[in-house]
């Protein structure tokens, strides 16, 4: 699993006056709940964290404050309706045992028959969310579609067992579908048209 290092500054004071001068630094307010005692607030700048938030995958942070260091994953980032910068991060700290609800990417393995028959696989679902602890935890979840023909579709339900995780989603949600291309409909009523 991926882990992307920031440095964090401690913030001395907290609230929307303090978040707006730290953001009219260039720097971004941030906080980590789940430390022993009272959430962790500090601020980092955009270079620091843009690994963690534009991306697609799911990466951990080791963030340092203060000469601390706490290893935790991204809870919430908050943009600007309309600049679309960051405003603000929550990170939410990651401790041994403590189950933790988190989305991660869905992967597909192997081939399915009905994309080699001319068939489109359409993903409908980008992230499942799963519940576990800090020592299951995966960065992405694998779906195998070998067996999907044309016209089918694979569920929450057919995620292989993972030990020590547990699927959020609802089981019957469609995570991909074998798209029959118009082309391949209409040779197909043709056919049966003629017969």
């Amino acid at each position: 699993m991926q882990v992307v290092a920031i440095k964090g500054t401690p913030r001395k004071k907290t609230g929307s006056k303090a978040a707006k001068e730290s953001r009219r630094k260039g720097e971004i307010p941030a906080v980590i709940y789940g430390a022993e005692g009272a959430p962790v607030h500090f601020t980092t700048t955009h270079n620091e964290v843009r690994a963690l938030v534009y991306t697609p995958q799911f990466k951990l942070a080791e963030i340092e404050v203060d000469g601390k260091s706490y290893k935790c994953f991204l809870k919430e980032v908050q943009f600007h309706p309309v600049k679309e910068t960051i405003q603000h991060i929550d990170f939410q700290l990651l401790v041994p045992g403590r189950k933790i609800k988190v989305e991660v990417p869905v992967k597909f393995m192997g081939t399915a028959p009905g994309v080699r028959a001319g068939g489109k696989l359409i993903q409908k679902v980008r992230r499942v969310k799963i519940r576990t602890t800090p020592e299951h935890l995966v960065d992405v979840v694998e779906v195998d579609i070998s067996h999907l023909n044309l016209g089918q579709s694979v569920r929450v339900r057919d995620i292989g067992e993972i030990e020590g995780i547990e699927i959020l989603n609802a089981p019957g949600i469609p995570l991909a579908t074998i798209e029959i291309p118009r082309s391949l409909r209409s040779a197909t009523a043709k056919a049966e048209a003629a017969g």
